[in-house]
């Protein structure tokens, strides 16, 4: 169910989406399906333990295998230097980022790549992965964020300086960082409020479950330039991290986006692609390298273990007065954990006077974390959105009415420092209180409902496009957003409504990073939003440009032709007329082809909020948790695929829900992922759910031509809180841990009993 788009021609249809038949046919080429003569295949010899130092590497009995022509290892990859470079979505320290590609000096989790070899065949390179011989000095390892904050905790690196509130300490340790948002008078507001409550919150480590795994071909030619095939989410963010770790310029390398089978963050940051390259130089032939199951889940990022305290207050009228968050969140191996989107996120619902957020980013030994659907927010909402139910418990208040009385607004100041254009909080809020859903009755025994309100801030970032318009009237686009969800058609649908012509008018191609200007991620929301802007603005290039022509065919002033709705039209003489397949007909007799460029950096991204439902029942035999009906509404600013606004809505709330109630990395004492496949890592089917339903609210987003808000992350983020809210409902226990799996419900569930 929808709010109808009314006023345009494209904008808020349900074209057919232009690679369709691609991917159903199979004719779509993902990056494995890449084959070429003289192909090596190659694999990476991953540590067997959490943490140590590395002593000795012998690659020569694999080298001596036949069919082996290629072996690597970090002393095979330039020195990075230990600076920090910005790298597409977000900012990464090059000495990391080339150990975590191949380890140099120590092994910092099970599963890190410490060398890689190429073979005529896959089973030799397996053979060969055998006969390389390492020496570790294992070391003590830490998996608990609050154990890695201890002073007496193993270190994960000696040169670990923490930084608090912006300056180093002179102290080495697990901790990253440190630092605070504030806003007003906490203290104050807590004095202020006639309830406080304060809970303490843990969340397990996550993957973002996609279902292709990595993969990287490379190509190292004669003349010094190199060429990579990936899937990825960012073609040039790939070309940039391995220029800086191959020491070339960008000038160098060119990389072409494979389609990409899910990524959901997780495949910003390279693992393969710098390897895959080392290991063709070295061999002289193209090299590919592709992730096993095993390998994606314990050697690439996935969303960080947390800990996490609030404590809220509010006044009797029932409006908060103030809010305190603690966030410790792992940052894995190496610094980086999403801890400051968390922080920015956590109370960004409401308008709150008075606020003090202490956030920690701190290694552990696990895999570097990735960014997952929006990085930090679904771990902070988990904590604040629960806390905000028990309040609403104490004070006998409608969780929607509560919400709507102290939602975010156009005004709104959130405690980093941004005041909110206008954005659509309690617009949510309030459609989730008129829904059919909500109104609904939920008879039976240990059963409830929750909700949970989730934000998102999104981001804009740079994109290119260029159109071609084609003798039949028809236009090629180039643009340099991978496509993961369907943002093709958007962007060329975007497009299309700019010129007046039909979406299936439009032929949209992702380019490679020589095809197309300088384009940012896939991630944070912004593809529809940013490179729909640049398709829009690559429009009025065109309609500029079709003015220009028909006035010169006309041997008149291009001041004195309209074009309005895909007409261009003399002011001056209504019979001069065209149609714009008409007038691209003629292009090619009265001066040439017309091509529309652009690159844009839009600042003005907005919000994305959304308010989910959750009915669940529970067995209080078992602490199994089924989910009975689910809602999601939210924002979207401006619904350019009604059916892709659908999907991404319904695909990251069933992923928070499966992150509520099952996933998560579990690890045994060493260290050592024990359920590293899909059998054992618990992702929930479509025999564990119902049919999410969606509802979509538009309030257009003031600073996009047509409206747009990011979609992608917002849904992802209240779906814990509103069947931890849900839950105890059915059962009256406040569930405080992640996942809320069976074993962990009856445990709470037990000890109320007692």
């Amino acid at each position: 169910m929808s709010t109808p788009t009314t006023g345009f021609q494209v904008i808020g249809t349900r074209p057919i989406r232009h690679d369709g038949v691609d991917k159903v046919t199979g004719r779509a080429l993902y990056g494995a399906d890449l084959q070429m003569a003289g192909l090596l295949h190659g694999r990476v010899l991953r540590s067997p333990i959490a943490h140590g130092r590395i002593v000795k590497i012998d690659a020569s009995r694999a080298l001596a295998l036949p069919g082996v022509e290629a072996v690597a290892t970090s002393a095979d990859l330039p020195e990075a230097s230990n600076r920090i470079a910005e790298l597409g979505e977000g900012a990464i320290n090059l000495s990391h980022l080339s150990s975590n590609c191949l380890a140099r000096g120590k092994v910092l989790y099970k599963g890190q790549a410490v060398a890689a070899v190429a073979a005529t065949t896959a089973h030799i390179a397996e053979e060969a992965l055998k006969l390389i011989q390492v020496e570790y000095d294992p070391l003590s390892s830490v998996l608990d964020v609050r154990e890695a904050m201890q002073d007496s905790a193993p270190k994960l690196h000696d040169d670990l300086i923490t930084e608090s509130l912006g300056k180093p300490t002179g102290k080495v340790s697990n901790v990253a960082k440190h630092f605070q948002f504030k806003l007003g008078d906490v203290e104050k507001g807590f004095k202020d409020a006639a309830v406080v409550v304060e809970r303490e919150f843990t969340t397990a480590t996550v993957h973002q479950g996609y279902i292709e795994p990595h993969n990287a071909t490379a190509i190292w030619n004669a003349d010094g330039t190199v060429t990579i095939w990936c899937s990825t989410q960012g073609a040039f963010s790939v070309r940039a991290q391995c220029a800086e770790l191959l020491g070339l310029p960008v000038s160098r390398i060119k990389v072409v986006p494979m389609e990409i089978g899910g990524g959901f963050g997780g495949k910003i940051r390279v693992y393969l692609e710098p390897v895959a390259a080392v290991l063709a130089k070295k061999s002289g032939k193209p090299v590919k390298l592709t992730m096993s199951r095993a390998d994606v889940f314990e050697g690439t990022g996935p969303t960080p273990g947390s800990y996490i305290k609030v404590k809220m207050g509010a006044d009797k009228n029932g409006r908060i007065t103030a809010g305190y968050a603690y966030l410790a969140y792992e940052a894995g191996a190496f610094p980086g954990s999403p801890v400051g989107p968390g922080a920015m996120c956590i109370f960004a619902c409401y308008d709150i006077p008075n606020v003090l957020i202490d956030a920690f980013d701190v290694v552990v030994n696990k895999p570097a974390t990735s960014a997952y659907r929006a990085p930090g927010a679904t771990n902070a909402a988990f904590a604040s959105e629960t806390v905000v139910d028990e309040i609403c418990e104490k004070l006998k208040l409608d969780p929607l009415d509560f919400r709507i009385a102290n939602g975010a607004k156009e005004g709104t100041r959130r405690a980093d420092g941004p005041v909110y254009p206008r954005v659509g909080m309690i617009e949510t809020v309030q459609a989730a209180r008129k829904s059919d859903h909500y109104s609904s009755t939920l008879p039976g025994k240990h059963r409830g409902r929750g909700v949970a309100s989730g934000f998102w801030f999104n981001c804009g970032l740079k994109s290119s496009a260029s159109a071609s318009v084609n003798a039949d009237g028809s236009v090629s686009l180039v643009e340099g957003s991978t496509d993961i969800g369907g943002s093709r058609t958007g962007i060329a649908m975007q497009l299309a409504e700019a010129l007046g012509i039909r979406a299936e008018d439009v032929r949209p191609v992702v380019g490679d990073t020589d095809m197309v200007g300088y384009t940012d991620v896939t991630g944070g929301s912004r593809v529809t939003f940013a490179t729909g802007w640049a398709a829009y603005e690559a429009a009025q290039d065109i309609k500029r440009q079709m003015i220009a022509r028909a006035a010169q065919i006309w041997e008149t002033k291009p001041e004195d032709v309209a074009y309005e709705g895909g007409i261009i039209q003399s002011k001056t003489d209504r019979a001069k007329r065209f149609t714009f397949a008409e007038l691209a007909g003629k292009l090619h007799a009265s001066g040439g082809t017309i091509v529309g460029r652009a690159s844009v950096d839009p600042q003005a991204v907005g919000g994305g909020f959304a308010t989910h439902i959750a009915d669940v029942e529970v067995d209080v035999e078992t602490g199994k948790v089924t989910v009975l009906r689910y809602t999601a509404v939210q924002d979207v600013g401006r619904a350019i695929h009604p059916s892709y606004v659908e999907g991404q809505m319904q695909g990251g709330a069933v992923q928070g829900i499966g992150w509520a109630l099952n996933e998560e990395y579990v690890y045994n004492a060493k260290g050592e992922m024990t359920n590293a496949s899909f059998l054992d890592y618990r992702m929930p089917t479509s025999l564990d759910l119902p049919m999410i339903e969606t509802l979509i609210v538009e309030v257009p987003n003031p600073g996009h031509p047509y409206g747009v808000r990011g979609v992608g992350e917002v849904p992802i983020v209240p779906p814990p809180a509103a069947i931890a809210n849900a839950i105890f409902r059915a059962i009256g226990v406040r569930m405080q841990e992640l996942p809320m799996s069976p074993p962990r419900v009856l445990k709470v569930l037990l000890a109320k009993q007692k």
